[in-house]
């Protein structure tokens, strides 16, 4: 069972020089996971490969199976193949991606995982302590003393790196691939996950004192910092996770030592007036300035409908859903799980007067549908199992059965579809239109009326390990259909004009 008890909150922004943000970061204390992301390679393609690497990264760690130390080479691993794969398929990805720094925490233990630049620190009783290495040569010379590290943070060569995730294929064991570490999260410290673009611009002293300031309140620690960072230069896109144990607290301040002197002690009692009135001030701030409130994500019991939970629901809550049969028409919200207690079990059927669609997505970002079964019949017909408009959601270990079309994608947002079965739809599968890049990895897309995957007007849909077994038509074209897919025994694809059919056997290529 995994236990953490921790009090925590992340933020990110795109700095005083950048247009666009590169960094990513992912938290989920339920399970005791926090992760740090720094794109490479510009624009969308260090989007790009952030966002692959959160979305593998998850999807590995939130299986609590197997030692963390494996589970963490894995996670990371499975995210630097699927980047390298992204990269080499699509020409405006070509040479991304990143470096991470993955911290997994368990019963007062703390694994990292780390690759690249991005930083973990340890703070505890008035200390900092770096856990992490830099993997680039101003960092190697800066921790073995040759560089201070005011030297290290303005040296001209700071942003080169030699260990990224995704720029070359790897297994979870390779050598001078991952740094792992385990150490003892102590209920009186605090973890602290950073980007280059707080570490190049604060120093770890300042980085430190602002931890303690705000301790009990992580938020208003990570808003400071940010702002430090930016003030500083803003040079890089800056992205803080503050982790603190449930015991954390500021260190207490050192008494003055030393005899007392008559000059000394009235200067003393003019500065301890002068302080005793600027605590006063800071104590009754609340007259004038309303503390500020960390709000931590929730898990949301359904009760009576789901759309009754998604609508109290806010960005990082999740919504569980027991085992039964829902006719309703669920839509989707930023940031907001929703998942089934026990996967599969719960089933959404057409809302009463409604063919479809039976979930929604439109103009969302940041959320996930998990563990629904997806039902249409004759009696409860959908026209689409489910749509995405314009949406970066995640569905995974979804089952769609029997809807006119199982999963409609439309737009340029590029959602995920990843453990999902497609099956006995009466027209394609999954139906893609718009010039998105749409990332699907080891679904079921099996006896589909129409194709199993069908890409339309400029899409180009990344595939990699899924199954298709017996549709009707063929699937996308091959320019989009990435290595690793699996085509069981295909109907014979109908004869086009001009084109005779082909058999089953030159289908499957």
């Amino acid at each position: 069972m995994v236990k953490t008890n921790v009090r925590c909150a992340g933020g990110s922004d795109p700095g005083c020089v950048r247009s666009n943000n590169e960094d990513a970061f992912h938290i989920d204390a339920e399970r005791g996971i926090f992760l740090v992301v720094d794109g490479i390679g510009g624009q969308a393609a260090g989007e790009k490969a952030a966002e692959i690497a959160v979305q593998r990264v998850r999807a590995r760690l939130e299986r609590q199976t197997g030692a963390p130390e494996q589970r963490v080479r894995e996670a990371i691993t499975m995210a630097n193949n699927e980047i390298l794969r992204a990269a080499r398929s699509n020409p405006e990805f070509a040479g991304m991606a990143c470096v991470l720094t993955l911290v997994l925490v368990e019963n007062g233990a703390a694994v990292v995982g780390h690759v690249g630049d991005s930083r973990l620190y340890q703070v505890r009783r008035g200390e900092i302590r770096k856990i992490t290495h830099d993997h680039s040569p101003v960092g190697e010379r800066e921790d073995n003393g040759d560089l201070s590290e005011l030297d290290a943070m303005s040296h001209p060569r700071r942003n080169e790196v030699f260990r990224d995730v995704g720029s070359e294929e790897h297994t979870p064991d390779d050598a001078d691939f991952i740094e792992v570490k385990s150490f003892s999260f102590d209920s009186d410290s605090v973890l602290l996950l950073c980007s280059d673009g707080l570490s190049d611009q604060v120093p770890s002293a300042q980085i430190r004192a602002a931890v303690e300031r705000h301790a009990g309140n992580p938020q208003d620690a990570v808003s400071e910092l940010i702002a430090a960072a930016n003030r500083a230069g803003g040079k890089d896109n800056v992205t803080v996770l503050v982790v603190e144990g449930e015991r954390f607290t500021a260190p207490a301040t050192l008494a003055l030592a030393g005899p007392r002197r008559p000059g000394l002690a009235r200067a003393l009692l003019f500065a301890g007036g002068f302080t005793a009135a600027a605590a006063l001030g800071w104590l009754s701030r609340a007259m004038w300035q309303p503390a500020p409130a960390f709000i931590a994500p929730r898990t949301i019991a359904v009760t009576t409908t789901i759309a009754a939970a998604m609508a109290e629901a806010r960005a990082g809550d999740s919504v569980e859903v027991p085992e039964g049969e829902y006719r309703e028409q669920v839509r989707l919200k930023d940031g907001v799980t929703l998942r089934a207690r026990v996967p599969r079990e719960p089933k959404l059927r057409a809302a009463p007067m409604s063919n479809g669609p039976a979930v929604i997505a439109e103009g969302v970002k940041g959320a996930r549908l998990s563990g629904f079964r997806i039902l249409a019949d004759s009696e409860a017909p959908l026209s689409i199992g489910i749509l995405l408009r314009e949406s970066v959601v995640e569905i995974d270990d979804v089952e769609v059965k029997g809807a006119g079309i199982g999963i409609e994608i439309s737009g340029s947002a590029s959602p995920v579809l990843r453990a999902n079965a497609i099956r006995d739809c009466l027209a394609e599968g999954v139906l893609i239109l718009g010039p998105g890049t749409p990332w699907l990895s080891h679904n079921l897309i099996q006896s589909n009326k129409g194709a199993g995957v069908a890409a339309r007007d400029g899409a180009r849909p990344g595939l990699m390990g899924n199954v298709f077994d017996r549709n009707v038509l063929e699937p996308a074209p091959t320019d989009t259909v990435k290595e690793l897919n699996f085509f069981l025994t295909p109907v014979p694809v109908p004869a086009r004009p001009g084109r005779p059919a082909r058999p089953a056997a030159e289908a499957k290529r």
